[in-house]
């Protein structure tokens, strides 16, 4: 199968389609210590991650500002991650990697034999699993060394999987996915923008908290468990309420290009936010996640330099630190 990346996403998104999540690579840690090593560095508890879940995690400074995003796969003795590939090699070599040195004989590489495909609607679990029972994001089950595993739907209803192929697969398991269902990347990278799901860059790392990208409405924070680097800062905006900004959908219209990462957000001549990710469509108009205050989050927005108009749209999820009585 050959990847399909044009710079514009369809609507509405194609179901049933799959996509070759290209833009993300996946690393394997493994040794007698890959747990302990993972608990000390990563907002999740190892605890959480078994065969069949595969939540999500953040890795941060020592000043809580998230490095890395991951979903976390129990992989028999080993835990994988999946993260943006154009911070990789920074992260595995250099900012996870040295940790590594006090676990000794635990490493991390890359899972070079491991393609993961973002799978849009239901019938996906019909094809490859259908007597499991895949109805939380994070739900998970293997398929012959395989991983399907259930992710948010967007906010209109569309369902949404992950499947991590692991080699090749069998006669039976590649049927569906024929040429006719592959879809681009600009699609599946729509559904999760769709699906309130952040990705960090080069240019977003450390800019952000995890709350702020409203990583714990995707199960990506567990504030019950361990000691982990970050952790002092991330516990205390969420037991003290200090969270002023997250994570808000953004619709613009009447544009040429999807904005960059970074590109601020104006109310009035204020810069109140910037975007995360975006996408654009074929008919000019993009969506993009944004971090914003959240007392700007009402008014009249605008993306800077080219000024268009932005108009909140619905998460699929509940943020309700945007309220003022909490």
């Amino acid at each position: 199968m050959t990847d399909k990346t044009p710079a514009q996403a369809d609507q509405p998104l194609p179901t049933p389609a799959f996509a070759v999540v290209s833009d993300h690579l996946v690393a394997r840690v493994s040794g007698p210590d890959a747990r302990s090593f993972l608990n000390g560095q990563l907002s999740q508890s190892l605890d959480e991650v078994t065969a069949a879940r595969s939540p999500r995690a953040a890795a941060s400074t020592h000043k809580g500002r998230a490095y890395a995003l991951f979903r976390l796969v129990s992989d028999g003795d080993d835990i994988l991650l999946s993260l943006q590939r154009d911070c990789a090699d920074d992260v595995i070599k250099a900012r996870l990697g040295r940790f590594l040195m006090l676990y000794r004989g635990t490493g991390m590489v890359e899972a070079e034999n491991i393609t993961i495909l973002g799978l849009l609607g239901t019938e996906w679990a019909q094809w490859l699993a259908p007597d499991a029972n895949l109805e939380a994001a994070g739900d998970t089950v293997q398929i012959h060394g395989h991983h399907l595993i259930r992710t948010e739907d967007t906010a209109d209803g569309l369902a949404r999987f992950e499947f991590w192929q692991q080699g090749p697969l069998t006669d039976e398991l590649a049927r569906p996915f024929s040429d006719d269902r592959l879809t681009t990347l600009a699609n599946w990278q729509a559904s999760e923008i769709a699906a309130g799901v952040p990705a960090l860059t080069p240019d977003s790392q450390e800019q952000y908290v995890a709350q702020m990208l409203n990583w714990q409405h995707l199960n990506g924070v567990h504030f019950k468990k361990g000691c982990y680097t970050g952790q002092e800062v991330i516990a205390r905006m969420h037991f003290l309420g200090q969270l002023k900004k997250s994570l808000f959908r953004l619709k613009a219209s009447g544009g040429t290009a999807a904005p960059v990462t970074g590109t601020p957000i104006l109310a009035g001549d204020k810069a109140v936010g910037e975007v995360v990710n975006a996408v654009g469509f074929s008919d000019g108009s993009a969506e993009l996640l944004a971090v914003l205050r959240h007392d700007a989050a009402q008014g009249s927005l605008q993306l800077a330099e080219s000024g268009q108009e932005l108009a909140v749209m619905p998460l699929p999820y509940a943020v309700p630190e945007r309220e003022p009585d909490t």
